[in-house]
């Protein structure tokens, strides 16, 4: 598949995957969900078009921080890595609202002054070991397995992985992850990544149940599926990330990518 058959199959993915998860409606204790493949599509699109095939890895975090993705529609997005490095702004994609909004989580998109520190630190990462975006991503591509980011009435931060698996509110959580996991195989597909490697535990769990899946019931060709490997999530939530997150990364990855293992 050459770069133009993969990008178009990307955004295939992900705009079927904008519109399902457009659909659902959640329950306690979600009180507000935000959909930046909806009023960010144009920057996300963006995004898209610099995705190259068959890269040695593709990255899969898990779903938009609130001065990540939320501003700006690019996984991972802090505003600033996101100008500096992607080189995506607003003379190249205007950021719109999501229907609803918590009134302490505003999306402000590229105006937004908040630093998220997980998106500052993989950009920051691919800068230093990769040079140029263009370099990157003829080695690597960040997908995020669920798109929505979600608040609590309080506008607390909630993860998918808190989202209740049990219950009334439970259809459309499983809605949701037939959803994000049908959305990476086809990433996955597109791209035909050498290796897989989830940020995080989570990431990594469905990272590997998808690639499983689709080995188990074929289908999709003569297509080697990848490995699936684990690295420290970046959140600053995480005490092993605060001490020293890159130099953890590389030495993970230094025996799949030659820019880590010259550093570790």
């Amino acid at each position: 598949m050459n770069a133009r058959g993969t990008t178009d199959r990307l955004e295939r993915a992900a705009a079927d995957l904008r519109d399902r998860c457009g659909a659902l409606r959640f329950r306690a204790p979600v009180a507000f969900a935000y959909n930046p493949l909806e009023y960010a599509w144009p920057a996300h699109r963006a995004y898209l078009r610099m995705a190259r095939p068959r890269p040695a890895v593709l990255f899969v975090g898990m779903n938009p921080g609130p001065f990540g993705m939320a501003q700006t529609g690019v996984p991972f997005g802090e505003v600033a890595a996101v100008r500096a490095f992607l080189r995506i702004d607003e003379k190249v994609a205007q950021i719109g609202t999501p229907e609803r909004t918590h009134p302490k989580r505003p999306v402000q998109g590229f105006a937004c002054a908040r630093s998220e520190v997980s998106g500052a630190r993989v950009w920051t990462w691919a800068r230093e070991r990769f040079g140029t975006r263009e370099r990157f991503f003829r080695r690597a591509f960040v997908w995020n397995w669920c798109p929505l980011a979600f608040m609590a009435a309080s506008g607390a931060n909630l993860t998918p992985d808190r989202l209740p698996k049990s219950g009334t509110g439970s259809v459309a959580v499983h809605e949701l992850e037939r959803a994000c996991d049908h959305a990476l195989g086809e990433a996955i597909v597109a791209l035909r990544p050498g290796h897989v490697v989830g940020f995080g535990a989570f990431a990594a769990r469905r990272a590997a149940a998808v690639v499983e899946a689709r080995r188990t019931t074929g289908g999709d060709g003569r297509f080697p599926w990848p490995d699936v490997l684990q690295v420290l999530h970046p959140s600053p939530a995480s005490p092993a990330a605060n001490r020293g997150w890159a130099p953890q990364v590389d030495r993970a990855l230094a025996p799949i990518l030659t820019e880590c293992a010259s550093r570790s």
